[in-house]
């Protein structure tokens, strides 16, 4: 079927899939087609899934001109996260990025639809969603390396933009703070404060932020003078928990360190509470920088010295990006758009913990 649809393709005048090709590639008809991309309930799961699949790999876009005439445009952006409901709705990252999202789409007169992705069966039934138009574009926030999701979006003709990015030749467009800065940045800090054991605790390595905030780690201690030292590394997954998993496993490997950067709030606050169990003093003993700037970090005892990202105005951005990607003209051209990636700066806030 597959080859046999290549050949279809490739003696396309336009280069563009057809209905009829999505439906020959699915093995359903051209009606069916259309009801799964309209949204209709009388259409089996099967069919569902066989339609959304085609769509993707075709990369099948519904005719602009007649969604337009149809009135079809929703009004309504998704911002997904692959993540539990207990981490989205209990750290500040992601309560301080839905602010900044809600914000802006609230001034455009936009509906806001927060969608959970943690499963692969809930990957695919949002992609069944999404081929059905039911919103105008789609944001994404905490995105690992390997996840297909932006790349189906895209193939299946909606606007979306990343909150972050897989890698650094990311083709889909972001808005980003500038992570390898944040973690130079804190480096810097401690070792001029006379610190030389600097230990950083970092997030998963699957997460470009994580691996830009532990280049930057790595940058700052060539730039302090100070020699790599791996046992001073260990791996977390950007939870209080992790953070406290990944400040044992350091006291045992380096029971000399004095500084800790850890590449989130959340993280030293895990970091902090085993150090107070170890008789480590912060800073005394053991100086302590986090990244975000949260509340946790204000709350900490004694308050959190951390890299600032502009979080809730990273959420307005790549929501401004979004609706002016909505709003675009299809056969205006790739520049329409105007810059589809954004880095936005950092700043070290110092407190009573470095």
């Amino acid at each position: 079927m597959h080859e046999g649809s290549s050949r279809v393709v490739s003696g396309r005048q336009n280069g563009r899939p057809t209905l009829e090709e999505v439906a020959a590639l699915a093995g359903v008809g051209r009606g069916t087609v259309s009801r799964v991309i309209n949204g209709s309930p009388r259409v089996s799961e099967q069919a569902r899934d066989a339609v959304a699949r085609a769509v993707a790999e075709l990369g099948y876009v519904p005719n602009q001109a007649a969604r337009a005439l149809a009135g079809s445009r929703t009004g309504a952006v998704a911002l997904v996260i692959p993540e539990t409901e207990a981490r989205v709705f209990s750290e500040p990252y992601f309560l301080d990025l839905i602010r900044g999202v809600s914000a802006e789409l609230a001034e455009a007169d936009n509906q806001l639809l927060l969608t959970l992705v943690r499963t692969e069966a809930e990957r695919r039934r949002f992609e069944h969603y999404l081929a059905a138009q039911r919103v105008d574009g789609v944001l994404l926030a905490s995105v690992h390396g390997d996840d297909p999701l932006p790349d189906r979006i895209a193939q299946l003709g909606l606007p979306v933009v990343m909150n972050g990015r897989r890698s650094e030749a990311e083709p889909v467009a972001y808005v980003d703070s500038d992570n390898i800065g944040a973690g130079r940045g804190a480096v810097a800090h401690l070792a001029g404060r006379g610190r030389s054991r600097i230990a950083t605790i970092s997030g998963p390595l699957d997460m470009y932020v994580a691996r830009a905030r532990l280049g930057g780690y790595r940058a700052g201690l060539a730039e302090a003078g100070i020699a790599p030292d791996e046992s001073l590394v260990a791996t977390a997954d950007f939870t209080e928990e992790g953070g406290r998993r990944a400040m044992r496993e350091l006291l045992e490997r380096a029971p000399g360190l004095d500084a800790v950067f850890a590449a989130s709030d959340v993280m030293a606050a895990g970091a902090r509470g085993v150090l107070r169990e170890a008789g480590r003093r912060v800073p005394e003993d053991v100086a302590l920088v986090g990244v975000d700037d949260s509340v946790v970090a204000r709350l900490m005892d004694p308050p959190l010295t951390s890299v600032r990202q502009p979080i809730e105005e990273m959420g307005r951005t790549m929501t401004r990006l979004l609706l002016q990607k909505v709003g675009e003209d299809p056969g205006a051209g790739p520049a329409a758009g105007g810059e589809q990636r954004r880095v936005l700066p950092t700043e070290l806030v110092v407190r009573d913990s470095s």
